[in-house]
């Protein structure tokens, strides 16, 4: 299976099935002299783990890291950084009714007609627990970044049709399912608990701000800031959708209120508005990047559906197991981690960009 490797120069590469001995992330490009220990990557994957509230899969599973290489004295060597976290929780048995079935919504029929074999426990290496392997990637891209002053804050934005309206993002942490509107987090988890409760699921949106982002990243054509961000974010699992900035909504308004102006004071330069979230022609304008991505419902539900196994027999089935009834909250970290490999990558690249930056460097 190829394509599990992402970026140019920061580049990750997952590995790993959700029942297999362990999942994990292999990082290549990282520079040296980055202060990194392991806890930097534990409070990433404590905000994806599961069995955290009835809100998210039951699983039990700790997801406690183990740095094998690249790293000395909490500090990178510029060398491979290898990192496992070993499965604790597996229930295969839950699957063995189902390895011939192709699972509604699932990538089953996809995988079989592409590989001919596939690990049918939980979907293998199409599960969300492929994420792991992301989110310890991101965590390094995200301490590399916080060096030079970029910030992240990453929320729930929206389940089904209830969104986020006055937002405070005080209490992203205080949400059970990290959505800084109180009023719209309590009537968003009773709605995920009555899809629960029922045996089915219902999706949402992450919203991902991304500060104090420096200008010039991103190449004007097929490296474009949007795209690679796009790309990122839309190779999760789940994932149907990305909007930068106003996205949709710029369609519905003229090019004079839509258009961001562009104003010098205090030294620099800085749009009057933001609708472009950020980025301009595919570079980014010094401006907050805004990134939405929309997940749809968990596929894994126990209502009973129409569908057809390997053999060619169209038959009825309920899916059991440990599944999330909403997999939004858990997709944050997820899609920040994504957008911070993306922008390392991309700050990493642009360093060869002009000659002004290589003489700075060697003359």
């Amino acid at each position: 299976m190829s394509y599990s490797t992402f970026g140019n120069i920061f580049r990750v590469t997952t590995f790993g099935e959700s029942h297999g001995l362990g999942l994990g992330a292999v990082i290549d490009g990282c520079p040296a002299g980055l202060s990194l220990t392991k806890d930097d990557i534990q409070k990433m994957l404590n905000r994806r783990r599961p069995g955290q509230n009835k809100y998210t899969s039951p699983r039990n599973e700790n997801d406690f890291v183990k740095i094998l290489s690249g790293v000395f004295n909490d500090k990178t060597l510029g060398t491979p950084i290898s990192m496992v976290i070993m499965n604790k929780d597996q229930m295969s048995k839950d699957y063995s009714n189902i390895a011939n079935v192709f699972r509604p919504g699932h990538s089953d029929f996809g995988y079989e007609m592409k590989y001919g074999y596939r690990d049918y426990r939980g979907g293998g290496r199409s599960s969300g627990r492929e994420t792991i392997g992301r989110v310890c990637g991101g965590a390094i891209a995200k301490k590399a970044l916080e060096e030079i002053g970029v910030e992240f804050i990453t929320y729930t934005n929206s389940i089904n049709n209830i969104k986020c309206e006055n937002i405070d993002y005080s209490y992203i942490e205080k949400s059970p399912i990290n959505m800084p509107d109180k009023e719209a987090s309590e009537k968003a988890c009773q709605l995920i608990d009555e899809a629960r409760l029922s045996q089915n699921s219902v999706g949402g949106s992450v919203k991902c701000i991304i500060k104090n982002v420096p200008y010039g990243l991103g190449d004007p054509v097929f490296g474009k800031a949007d795209a690679i961000l796009a790309s990122a974010c839309m190779s999760i699992g789940a994932c149907k959708a990305i909007e930068i900035g106003n996205g949709i909504n710029s369609t519905y308004n003229y090019g004079f209120d839509n258009n961001d102006g562009f104003i010098y004071e205090n030294g620099d330069f800085r749009t009057t508005s933001n609708n472009c979230g950020g980025i301009l022609g595919g570079i980014t304008t010094g401006g907050d990047i805004e990134l939405t991505a929309y997940f749809k419902p968990t596929p894994s539900v126990s209502l009973e559906q129409r569908t057809a196994n390997a053999l060619g027999e169209n038959i009825d089935i309920s899916i059991h197991g440990r599944h999330d009834p909403c997999i939004v909250s858990r997709a944050n970290v997820v899609v920040e981690a994504m957008c911070a490999i993306s922008l390392f990558d991309m700050l990493l690249k642009n360093m060869s960009s002009k000659m002004d930056n290589i003489k700075k460097l060697y003359k």
